[in-house]
């Protein structure tokens, strides 16, 4: 019987502007952009009884509460907080399965003998991360990932829930359909003209009767209301480019004006590269114009490189041939990952003159944070030069994004 726990981080960007800005503890924030393009980003809990939720539009979310405080996001900020919470993660099983920036399935079958039972490790987890990194978090602890995801949301805010085998389909019984993944609108409405509003209703009916009104998803649905789920948790698989990208507030214009902003993902990406001990040939460049055009151009460089220096003077290159004048709303550099690795030559090549230097440069950020040194251009506008968000870790492209 496979222990799982599902740890979803409250109220993420909120929480960590919360603790960054104590003005803001105990208040109703909303963390968003734009009042009338953008939308929101996350709400504290303090806004959430006025109906403001995330991927709500800001304009009805300032409608709905017009006392709350917008804070602009800082993604930067949110993306540090995500390292630091997934270390946290490390200490207790290698087994993890990222869903997002703040919340992963951790498989502790192997970890019970080391950390005590599954209840205590999510203890333990939730205690780590509140007492290193002041944040609140919620913990959902089953036999199956389904069930822990459940668990974990009947537990927030900055609780943990634990539903052992044996009471699962109880625990279960009382949710609305809707909780069942893979109901959307359309098979909610059809479930309930069934006559099934809630996964107990669904758990009492045969597979085959439910085949017969919703195909083949009529059997996985009785299978979540048993609360049998086969999945394992998968941690992500091997990378094959590594990227970061930015998406500004305002729309910016001119080469001029993007240039500290792809010199500042040039040199995140190189450090990212750097850490994982990879290195990359195929240079992209992303720009998404004001009116959601996207443009992408690459180019192969004779050899590999993980030297920011070097990512940046070839992403420049190719802004400078693409970029019309158009106002731009999102720029990114990525970096395709060489396969194959190089064949060694008879003698070893003496490492490049940037190597000394961007190994010194790893070790202030790693001693000191990504905004320590860095460079004058950057140093002197808004870009962000820490890691930007946790998808930005080396994503596997075939794998389709949860």
């Amino acid at each position: 019987m496979r222990a799982i726990i599902h740890v979803d981080m409250d109220a993420f960007y909120a929480s960590v502007e919360q603790r960054d800005n104590p003005a803001l503890k105990g208040k109703p924030v909303i963390v968003g952009g734009h009042a009338q393009r953008g939308v929101v980003v996350a709400a504290s809990y303090e806004v959430r009884p006025f109906g403001v939720r995330s991927a709500m539009p800001m304009a009805r979310a300032v409608k709905a509460a017009p006392h709350a405080i917008i804070v602009k996001p800082r993604f930067p900020a949110y993306a540090e907080a995500s390292e630091q919470v997934f270390s946290i993660f490390e200490r207790y099983t290698p087994l993890i399965e990222p869903l997002s920036l703040d919340e992963a399935f951790l498989d502790v079958t192997a970890s019970v003998g080391l950390f005590g039972s599954p209840a205590d490790i999510a203890r333990r987890i939730r205690k780590d991360i509140a007492d290193e990194l002041k944040l609140p978090s919620s913990a959902g602890i089953a036999t199956v990932k389904f069930v822990a995801k459940i668990a974990s949301d009947l537990a927030k805010p900055n609780g943990q829930r634990e539903v052992r085998a044996e009471e699962t389909v109880a625990v279960l019984a009382g949710l609305p359909v809707s909780r069942l993944w893979g109901v959307g609108p359309k098979t909610e409405e059809a479930l309930q003209r069934s006559g099934l509003k809630t996964i107990g209703d669904v758990a009492t009916k045969d597979p085959e009767w439910l085949e017969a009104r919703l195909g083949t998803s009529g059997r996985h649905l009785w299978e979540l209301s048993q609360g049998i789920d086969m999945r394992e948790v998968v941690p992500d698989r091997a990378a094959k480019s590594v990227g970061a990208e930015d998406t500004f507030e305002e729309d910016l214009a001119g080469v001029e004006t993007l240039k500290p902003h792809v010199h500042a993902q040039a040199l995140r990406v190189a450090r990212r590269l750097r850490r994982a001990g990879v290195k990359g040939r195929v240079v992209q460049l992303k720009l998404k114009l004001s009116d959601f055009t996207l443009l992408t151009r690459r180019t192969t460089l004779r050899e590999a490189t993980d030297d920011g220096q070097t990512l940046y003077r070839t992403a420049l290159e190719l802004l400078e041939r693409s970029h019309e004048g158009k106002p731009v709303r999102l720029t990114g550099v990525s970096v395709q990952l060489d396969e194959v690795p190089p064949q060694l030559g008879l003698f070893p090549a003496a490492p490049p003159r940037t190597a000394k230097l961007n190994a010194a440069l790893d070790r202030i950020a790693e001693r000191f944070g990504s905004k320590a040194i860095t460079t004058a251009d950057i140093a002197g506008s808004d870009a962000p030069d820490g890691d930007e968000h946790r998808s930005e870790r080396p994503v596997d492209k075939d794998k389709p994004k949860r």
